[in-house]
């Protein structure tokens, strides 16, 4: 996976110690996401469940996982 561009969020420090989820595009259209801090455990997805995924955490359908 060293031919795999990942990409961060803007909002995220450069420092070292900063983790946050990393996100790329796959040779077969896939959406890869990963852990800064854990490089080698990809996830695979599909561009239409990484958008249900993020409506679902922007209406706050997680927030009582945080409780």
């Amino acid at each position: 996976m060293s031919h795999i561009q990942w990409r961060k969020s803007s909002y995220s420090a450069d420092a070292p110690d900063n983790a946050c989820v990393e996100l790329a595009h796959a040779p077969d259209a896939a959406i890869l996401l990963r852990e800064g801090d854990e490089p080698g455990t990809v996830i695979a997805t599909t561009p239409a469940a990484l958008r249900a995924l993020t409506r679902a955490v922007r209406a706050g359908r997680f927030d009582q996982l945080s409780h």
